[in-house]
């Protein structure tokens, strides 16, 4: 296992790696991500949909869901969210802005074509249609609570997220083999889904998943035969952006950059070129 600046000195070179993946390539191994936490928002879904208990349904969606993070990572694919710790190495000087915001933009764009995939295969294939059409109800339900949260409540569950997704890549990065990195990624992610916080790259699949299914007459009598208030005018493709893709993702990008990239860069790397400078004079 990697010690915490042997870990950060690790990263240098995986970043640059990232920051030089050509866009086509980025954008490729983006859906691939993309897909394997749709995937995982998919599973986590149906495996509480019939689940009365709310805390319980949120636990056994947050042990379900770390799976999606263990094929990004052991897989190798290209995640956004994972991918905002690129803000270490470009403080090391080792890449450079338009290099991250490349790969950021490639990544991003991948990732959303991947759950867009995922989701209509799931929504066409009658996937949701589990348990009476209860995953259906669920789908939709999630997909609404999203769209209709308030942009700063949207922003810090983003902020949140984002800090347990990193320190989860971060630590899954420490070990040195498959069993250590999943067992390293598990309980972050297992807290952000448990606690509801919000990410972008999940949310890409949730709510596409529910504008889907809300064009299916029978898993949309199913929701609001199940919740007769529910909002289902809100969920349109513009709220899905403005009201909940453009928070979160910000969120994402501070929750990373604030609490693991810099306090990292500080502790371990901040001095490493100085360090690296004097040894070559002498």
């Amino acid at each position: 296992m990697h010690s915490p600046k042997e870990n950060a000195e690790y990263y240098l070179s995986v970043g640059e790696t990232k920051a030089n993946l050509p866009a086509v390539k980025a954008i490729i191994l983006g859906i691939l991500a993309g897909m394997f936490i749709a995937l995982a928002s998919v599973t986590s879904t149906i495996a509480s949909s019939t689940i009365q208990n709310a805390a319980v349904a949120k636990l056994v969606s947050g042990l379900v869901f770390p799976g999606g993070l263990a094929m990004v990572l052991i897989a190798g694919s290209e995640l956004f969210t994972g991918n905002t710790l690129l803000v270490i190495p470009l403080l090391a000087g080792r890449i450079k802005v338009r290099q991250m915001l490349k790969n950021w933009v490639c990544v991003y764009i991948g990732n959303y074509i991947g759950s867009l995939i995922i989701a209509l295969l799931v929504v066409n294939g009658g996937v949701i249609s589990a348990f009476a059409n209860q995953a259906a109800v669920s789908t939709i339900n999630i997909a609404v609570g999203k769209v209709t949260m308030t942009f700063s409540a949207a922003l810090f569950k983003g902020i949140l997220c984002n800090f347990l997704v990193c320190i989860a890549v971060w630590m899954a990065y420490m070990a040195k083999d498959v069993t250590g990195k999943i067992v390293g990624l598990f309980f972050p992610i297992m807290f952000f889904v448990t606690s509801g916080y919000e990410h972008s790259v999940a949310n890409m699949y949730y709510v596409t998943a529910g504008l889907l299914a809300r064009t299916n007459p029978i898993y949309l009598a199913a929701a609001q035969t199940a919740n007769e208030s529910l909002n289902v005018g809100a969920l349109t493709v513009g709220n899905m952006l403005i009201k909940n893709l453009l928070p979160v993702t910000i969120g994402n990008i501070l929750g990373s950059v604030v609490f693991i990239c810099l306090p990292y860069w500080f502790c371990y790397l901040r001095n490493s070129g100085k360090t690296a400078a004097a040894k070559g004079k002498k």
